[in-house]
């Protein structure tokens, strides 16, 4: 599962060692096998899976663009983007952007289960401060921060879950809008603006490929390391309706770390107070027995209800 803290016993260099919420039965179980089961419960979801809203908890301070979430004991961190600025679309594009920079703050939130707010960490520098989706690796949160344009330029840092240190880990010269570090061989794997491009990195933060997504069903806004070779990825993909209005199509992917090939792929049909599909943005997953939890926060603290932190349960 997610919760994981800090790195314990290790087999060949790879964690074992996770923290389950208090008064769990499955606490017991190995670190490797606590992630493989999220993954194994994903390859079991259908379009047909009940999902049960077991808690909504209201987040009580400036929330503003939530974008990216993981899972660390029990505490949650939660990037998101203050727009002070927004960005302006070009008549052309100029020096191969398509829109201005705009002004905004980078954001990591540090809350409670409960919702209540332990840390505001601000990230980013000068036109780069657009945080994506996030990932835990069991020592570090890795977190993305991007110019808010496509073909822009961005900044990987590490997050010391204890202290909050930030460490910046490398720049790319695109937009990358989330990451996930695979624990068995310690790369770096990414998504483009929209996921269309998806990137691989080494440990030092060296580019070693970029390949097309195979997948068109949603653009991946959050993904998270779910053992073995894989990866969990969610998001969503507005589609036209007959009106003239707009859909969101929310919808999850299990995909495989080697090839970047999806190995299952399904919709999820839940929504927000506020009308948006729960894998907006921020998603975290949670497996323990055979219940899979998904943490979810999709609306925008401007919006009526604010930003509320969505727990659904599923048994597939």
């Amino acid at each position: 599962m997610r919760s994981r803290i800090l790195r314990g016993a290790t087999v060949a260099g790879l964690s074992t060692a996770l923290l389950l919420p208090t008064g769990t039965a499955a606490a017991s179980q190995g670190g490797a096998d606590r992630l493989d089961l999220e993954a194994q419960a994903v390859a079991q979801l259908t379009r047909s899976t009940q999902w049960e809203q077991q808690a909504r908890i209201p987040l009580d301070f400036d929330t503003f663009h939530p974008q990216g979430m993981t899972l660390v004991g029990e505490h949650i961190f939660i990037s998101s983007v203050e727009i002070i600025e927004p960005t302006q679309k070009h008549p052309a594009p100029v020096d191969g952007t398509d829109r201005t920079a705009g002004r905004g703050q980078g954001h990591v939130f540090v809350v409670t289960r409960e919702g209540e707010l332990v840390k505001d960490i601000e990230l980013g520098e000068g036109d780069v401060y657009h945080p994506g989706g996030i990932d835990f690796d069991g020592e570090s949160v890795w977190v993305p921060v991007a110019e808010y344009r496509p073909d822009s330029r961005s900044i990987v840092y590490s997050i010391d879950p204890e202290t909050f240190e930030v460490t910046e880990q490398f720049r790319y010269d695109d937009h990358v809008g989330g990451v996930v570090r695979d624990e068995r061989t310690c790369r770096i794997h990414g998504v483009s603006w929209g996921s269309r491009d998806l990137f691989t990195w080494s440990r030092t933060g060296r580019i070693q490929d970029v390949v097309a997504n195979e997948s068109h069903m949603v653009d991946h806004q959050d993904c998270e390391y779910s053992g073995g070779v894989t990866q969990i990825c969610t998001g969503v993909t507005n589609l036209a309706t007959p009106e003239g209005g707009t859909y969101e199509l929310g919808g999850i992917a299990l995909l495989d770390l080697k090839t970047d090939r999806v190995l299952h792929e399904l919709p999820v049909q839940e929504f927000s107070t506020a009308g948006h599909s729960v894998t907006r943005n921020p998603v975290a997953f949670e497996a323990e027995g055979d219940t899979l939890r998904m943490f979810a926060a999709p609306d925008d603290g401007e919006e009526a209800n604010g930003t509320e932190l969505l727990v659904y349960a599923a048994r597939p």
